[in-house]
């Protein structure tokens, strides 16, 4: 009998470490694009956690005997107006980035996840009112939103993020829906209403883990999406206000020196070019392996 197992007790193991996420997992691994932007946004996020380590200067320090200094030993990628340096206030500002599109993401997560649960299993006058709700904000581009929104909180960086975040919660709305009205009709989900589960508990237990992989994709996508919004309304002054080393309020301020000091406008263009850049290549990278109907393709 003992003999007769063991095979057996082989063959679930293989089962366990190949499995479904280990599978996609290799599948990743194997587009080298989408690894390098992955170790690109952890060494990003390893910048922003040690910030007051890795900066050679605080993001207020201000050098007044070198001001607009090219990049150099002293100031990496050299200094402002101000005599601030540059490369010690973009490693500050990857916090405020992050926490933008993290806490965005955040708001519009949580809000259309629930919305769309609620309107694609139920269904009727609920799903009525919820979808006309998300039509009256989608008839507003989302940056008209978010500013329509910051007009009325007023101008800082918490306000920033609680607009970024409102503004995004149709397309997740949208996309929970949809997704909820095909698997509420599924086996599983009857077969849970007749030995009656609450609905609660069959919308959060049994419906919410088997549509996440779309709502993992969005939500990726959203953090990047997030913190170029961030940058754009702070660019036009509706988001953190100085000194605070936000990348888009770095870009604005180094409008008037581009000719002079090339290094002012390049070096916060290119953190947020290639922040949003690579966690959309993740992004595209998690589409691909967590859709069914790409799997073929990605193998």
């Amino acid at each position: 009998m003992s003999r007769e197992t063991e095979p057996l007790k082989e063959n679930s193991d293989v089962a366990f470490t190949d499995g479904p996420w280990k599978l996609r997992w290799r599948r990743f691994c194997r587009k080298r694009a989408a690894v390098v932007s992955l170790v690109f946004v952890i060494c990003l996020i390893i910048v922003a956690v040690l910030a007051p380590w890795v900066a050679p200067h605080h993001y207020r320090t201000i050098f007044r005997g070198d001001r607009l200094s090219p990049p150099s030993s002293e100031y990496p990628l050299g200094t402002d107006n101000l005599g601030r340096c540059i490369f010690s206030r973009l490693v500050y500002g990857s916090r405020i980035s992050l926490s933008v599109g993290l806490v965005a993401v955040g708001i519009a997560l949580v809000s259309g996840v629930f919305l769309g649960l609620i309107a694609g299993y139920f269904g009727g006058t609920v799903d009525n009112i919820i979808s006309r709700f998300i039509d009256v904000m989608l008839a507003f581009p989302a940056i008209l939103l978010a500013l329509v929104i910051i007009a009325i909180l007023g101008p800082n960086l918490f306000n920033l993020m609680i607009a970024v975040g409102i503004a995004s919660i149709p397309s997740y709305t949208r996309l929970v829906r949809g997704a909820t009205l095909s698997a509420r009709e599924e086996t599983y989900v009857e077969a849970s209403r007749a030995v009656g589960t609450k609905s609660m508990k069959i919308i959060f237990r049994h419906i919410l883990p088997n549509i996440s992989a779309p709502i993992i994709v969005m939500a990726t996508l959203g953090v990047a999406g997030a913190i170029l919004a961030a940058a754009s309304l702070s660019f036009i002054g509706l988001g953190a206000p100085p000194p605070t080393p936000e990348w888009g309020a770095m870009l604005s301020g180094s409008r008037n020196f581009i000719t002079r000091a090339w290094w002012m406008v390049t070096f916060p263009g290119l953190a947020i070019t290639l922040t949003v850049l690579c966690i959309n290549m993740v992004g595209d990278a998690l589409r691909d392996i967590l859709d069914p109907r790409l799997q073929g393709k990605t193998r």
